[in-house]
Parts: structure tokens; sequence; C-alpha cells
């Protein structure tokens, strides 16, 4: 079984619209979808803003559903010269980029008490989504989503996250969902059509941009069910 989080709905109407064989089940906060994509056992759920939320939905997900995999399909800031808007980001690993310890001591990002800053992403789900962007023309970055809770939007914190963790992306939901994974040994990845350019402008691209942005993070992931 294929899970599937997205944090709005408008990032994962495209998905939901190909379920079979829907079951809607509502659990605590949470309304999942126990389906079928293209032949393939599926559950989708919309999880909402911000890191609680996700790791709450995927924590749940897991323990009811038992996926064998976990994939974050949505939206994100752009943070390198070598993508723009509408263009994909496929993680090879995550990180809390507002998660910081570091007055005790620690390096930026330590998660503590499993003492993690990078949660790797599938390897063999981060080759094949690579791989389908390169088969259909897709312009993509392979690399490190940043995640926190707030919206970047400023050249000064988009350098920071940048310079401090070598990311290309930032999201608001993606490591809390690969921390839940983590500790429960779920195999996880996540994507992001980028919808801004984490900066000044970000609050005026943002609403512009995230449905055609969340449209191509979906097509990719439609792809991806098809060959699992």
């Amino acid at each position: 079984m294929i899970g599937i989080i997205c944090a709005m709905e408008i990032e994962l109407e495209a998905i939901k619209s190909l379920a079979q064989d829907a079951e809607e089940i509502s659990i605590g906060y949470f309304n999942f979808t126990k389906c079928t994509v293209y032949g393939k056992k599926t559950v989708l759920c919309v999880c909402g803003i911000g890191k609680v939320f996700a790791a709450l939905c995927c924590q749940t997900m897991i323990l009811t559903f038992s996926p064998d995999i976990i994939i974050n399909v949505g939206v994100g800031g752009n943070l390198t010269s070598s993508l723009k808007i509408g263009d994909i980001t496929v993680a090879d690993g995550l990180i809390q980029h507002d998660m910081d310890t570091s007055p005790l001591g620690d390096p930026p990002g330590l998660i503590s008490g499993i003492n993690i800053i990078r949660f790797d992403c599938d390897k063999n789900t981060v080759n094949t989504l690579c791989s389908i962007c390169d088969e259909l023309g897709i312009t993509y970055s392979k690399g490190i989503i940043a995640t926190g809770d707030r919206f970047v939007a400023s050249k000064e914190e988009k350098q920071r996250i940048v310079q401090t963790f070598n990311a290309v992306s930032c999201d608001m939901e993606g490591c809390a969902i690969a921390q839940a994974c983590y500790i429960s040994k779920i195999p996880f990845a996540a994507i992001r059509a980028i919808s801004d350019d984490a900066d000044n402008g970000s609050p005026d691209d943002y609403p512009e941009f995230c449905r055609t942005s969340a449209k191509k993070s979906a097509e990719l992931m439609k792809e991806f069910i098809k060959r699992y």
C-alpha cells in the first residue's frame, strides 16, 4: 500500500480524482481515503499546514493502515538558482531548519533523543522519481528539503537555510513526516513543485502559482503510482 500525504486539498485533488473503490475513513481530525489508484492499494490524506499536523497525520496513517511507503507531495519554496516556479524538487533527505538547540552545544537541526539531523529518503523511490522526471522532460533538482513551521519569505532567512543545510527547497511538513516514518521504520519520500522563490516576493507569488505547481507534483506522483 502507498500512503500519500498532502498539506492542502489543492495538492491532493488531482490524485484523489483517480481513486477507485474509495472508502472514506475519519479518525480524529483526519479524513483518510482508502482506495486503489491505477490498481495499486493507496491511502490518501490532507494533513493540514505545519509540522504537528503532518506528524500526527503520518503516525495515524501508519498505525491504522500500515502502508509500505509514505510519500509527502505538494508545493514548496525555491532555495536554488537551478530551479524556477513549476519545477520539481525530489528530496534525497529532509531536515528541520527551525530545530535549534545550538545554545546547548548541539549542531543546528539536531533532533534530540534520536540525535539525527538529516532523514534520508528511500533510495529506490528517489531513483524512480528522478527517472520519471528525466523521461518526461521535467526540470528537477535532487537534494535536501528543509522543513520549518514558518513560511520563508525573506532573503536573509533563505540564505541562512541554504548556508546551514545546503537545502534546495523548503516546506512546512516534509521532515515531520520523515521523522514519524523513521521512528516507525517506514520508508518515505517527498517531492515539491516550486510555488515561490522563498523571498520577499513569495507572499504574492504563492497564491498565484500554488495551484499550477500543485498539478505538476500530482502528475509526477500519478506516474510513480503506475510504476510502483
